[in-house]
């Protein structure tokens, strides 16, 4: 999503939680980052999304430049246009699986879409199709599409408690499997709590290392990312179960400073790739962190499954539900999509 313009009590509501739970805070790795390349067309100044498919690496704006798909070059420059079949509501994340790019139009800024949906598109056609989706809940905003390896999406919503929920297509249904134009109901499948860091960069006024903003697959699908504004957080799969392997313990790896970090992605090699919106200046550059699936160890043997009272970070997901009624009221001051 674009700037904010949010109230600064926002920012102390949302610091509650952080604050709350320091002593329960995840580790946080300094790695060192490189620059992969910076774009420079300012078309690209709400970039939200990226992937990199078959030695090509694509990006995509959200609402209001979220009509195309660029190509990008290893200089970031665009090579080329791919106009979306389907008119967007809010794109928020980028995605791909056999050959084919997926559009997360999943933004819901205030929380009144009755549905959300994935757009297919064949990069080298154009040609795509709809797949509305709708959540068992009621609306949730998110930011994050992951793909397993063998087909099924994987919603990951972004929650200003920082309780994230983990959301797939009810039956499991793969992408393939998906009916156009829908709507499939989802399932939600499990939690994905946040926890405030002490990691620099982001919007004002909010606690960016609770939000999800973006998630990522490793091409081997050994590997999954999913981004803060602030940290990316690094899971094992085993069984290209991406559900069971956020359930996990990740490796959180700090993130270069952004002004606001929405975009990553996995390239051939296994490097992490992480990209900012504008938000009102220069297009940063695309940063990228060489070896990044190296740093995770292979899943462990399947141990029993914890409760949901003894997960990991439990005590700050409960205090930010304290403020989410109060953050998610202010939240609204925050850019709705374009009429």
């Amino acid at each position: 999503m674009r700037s904010f313009v949010v109230a600064g009590m926002l920012g102390v509501l949302m610091l509650v939680p952080a604050v709350a739970a320091a002593d329960d805070r995840p580790d946080v790795r300094q790695e060192q980052f490189d620059t992969y390349c910076t774009p420079t067309d300012p078309a690209l100044d709400e970039l939200s999304g990226l992937t990199f498919t078959d030695g090509v690496l694509y990006a995509i704006g959200d609402s209001g430049t979220d009509h195309r798909v660029a190509v990008l070059d290893e200089s970031c420059a665009v090579t080329r246009w791919i106009d979306v079949p389907v008119d967007p509501y809010d794109v928020e994340d980028l995605a791909s699986h056999d050959g084919q790019l997926w559009l997360a139009d999943v933004g819901d800024n205030l929380r009144r879409r009755d549905t959300v949906a994935l757009t297919r598109i064949d990069p080298a056609t154009g040609e795509g199709e709809l797949y509305r989706l709708v959540y068992p809940d009621g609306p949730h905003d998110a930011e994050t599409l992951l793909i397993e390896p063998g087909g099924r999406p994987v919603i990951v919503t972004k929650e200003p408690s920082g309780g994230s929920g983990v959301y797939v297509p009810e039956s499991d249904a793969t992408v393939s499997e998906l009916p156009s134009p829908g709507p499939t109901a989802l399932t939600k499948v499990g939690d994905l709590p946040f926890e405030g860091t002490d990691t620099p960069g982001g919007p004002p006024f909010i606690t960016g290392s609770m939000l999800a903003t973006g998630g990522a697959v490793s091409t081997d699908g050994t590997t999954v990312a999913v981004r803060t504004y602030n940290d990316v957080y690094l899971f094992s799969v085993a069984d290209g179960d991406f559900v069971q392997a956020v359930q996990g313990d990740p490796i959180v790896v700090a993130l270069p400073a952004q002004p606001q970090g929405e975009a990553v992605a996995f390239d051939n090699d296994g490097a992490l790739l992480v990209a900012s919106e504008a938000a009102g200046g220069q297009l940063p550059p695309i940063e990228r962190l060489v070896g990044a699936t190296s740093l995770v160890s292979p899943p462990p043997a399947p141990a029993p499954t914890e409760t949901s009272s003894g997960g990991r970070w439990t005590f700050g997901a409960l205090a930010g539900a304290g403020v989410l009624v109060f953050a998610s009221i202010l939240y609204t001051f925050g850019r709705a999509r374009k009429q």
